[in-house]
């Protein structure tokens, strides 16, 4: 996995600079006006256009696509008078999950994780800028998990037309969460998978070790964004009423507890992929101890026949018995007697 190298080192704090690797050009903005009798959508690509749009009377929903573009950013938190800190947050993606609260506005940050068509771990920054009546969020690129929310919008079903921004902020991050609960359950069959490869031996053992270090990185990413926001949620809990509302805080408690079962499930998992190297190892040895023990048993087996074998391949010229008429196939039967007789003790002491 090729890491992120941060491209702001040594600027000029509050200097923005997009950290991620989906570059694109124009920034795509998805704007919802709302209120408990009124919805509007409208689409647009200027920064410029936001102005007209934003209304006292509703609740808005601005959804920006794209963090490559910096220069409209900037503008855009000129145009809402935004703290350069805040932007900087927005557009570096390595950004660890948090909440910081301003005189009239808060920056929230999260990661939105899911498994792609290959199968493979995508992690994505998205941000949060809650007002008193508008909600901000960044992207990198276009797709989220958030069409549930703009259809309850659009069908004005649930509370989050009859809610403040601070409730969709919650819905967001609860939905966020939701998709959470997908992704460990996705984990979870991941596991259990490589488990029932190791015992049925179904994969080569190189196979085995990459997939099995493959989930130990998918979890540590996993956990390093799911940790941080149960300090986040509980910070939104905690937040002065003028941006949360004591009625959300209900919400918000919920969402808490939600937040502690998805770590606690990635605590779970993480033992059981450590555990899964473990399993695999024991699994190496016991076989590698079969195959000694098989190995052990002919060898002892052969012991006394080569006894015989090497007595008489002697070249002493006077060895009674050789003169007999029957002495070979009386040779040829006392060794299989012998060779049966330890399989059969071998065989009574369950060693085979």
């Amino acid at each position: 996995m090729k890491k992120s190298k941060r491209k702001n080192i040594g600027l000029i704090p509050g200097t923005p600079v997009y950290q991620g690797t989906k570059e694109n050009g124009t920034l795509e903005l998805e704007i919802f006006n709302y209120s408990i009798d009124s919805f509007s959508e409208t689409k647009a690509n200027n920064i410029k256009e936001i102005s007209n749009l934003l209304n006292d009377d509703c609740t808005t929903w601005i959804n920006i696509n794209g963090l490559s573009n910096i220069e409209a950013i900037k503008g855009l938190g000129a145009q809402f008078e935004f703290h350069p800190l805040l932007i900087e947050d927005i557009v570096n993606t390595l950004q660890r999950p948090k909440i910081d609260e301003y005189d009239n506005y808060a920056l929230c940050v999260l990661k939105m994780l899911h498994f792609d068509k290959n199968n493979k771990l995508v992690i994505e920054h998205v941000s949060f800028v809650l007002g008193k009546n508008y909600m901000l969020t960044f992207q990198e690129a276009e797709g989220d998990v958030f069409n549930p929310i703009r259809e309850r919008l659009r069908t004005s079903r649930g509370l989050v037309r009859k809610m403040g921004a601070d409730y969709l902020l919650y819905a967001l991050i609860d939905i966020i969460v939701d998709n959470y609960f997908i992704m460990t359950d996705d984990l979870s069959s991941k596991i259990e998978t490589l488990e029932d490869d190791i015992f049925n031996a179904s994969k080569k053992n190189d196979d085995l070790v990459f997939e099995i270090q493959n989930l130990k990185r998918e979890i540590l990413r996993i956990r390093k964004a799911v940790y941080p926001l149960r300090e986040v949620v509980s910070s939104l809990n905690k937040m002065d009423g003028s941006l949360v509302k004591e009625k959300t805080n209900l919400y918000l408690s919920d969402l808490h507890d939600h937040v502690i079962q998805v770590s606690e499930n990635v605590d779970i998992y993480r033992e059981m992929i450590w555990g899964l190297m473990d399993i695999h190892q024991t699994t190496l040895s016991n076989k590698m101890n079969e195959i000694m023990k098989v190995l052990t048993i002919i060898a002892t087996i052969f012991i006394p026949l080569t006894f015989i074998a090497g007595i008489y391949g002697m070249n002493f010229e006077n060895i009674p018995e050789l003169k007999y008429k029957y002495a070979y196939f009386m040779l040829w039967g006392f060794m299989i007697f012998i060779f049966v007789g330890m399989l059969y003790y071998f065989k009574r002491k369950k060693w085979l």
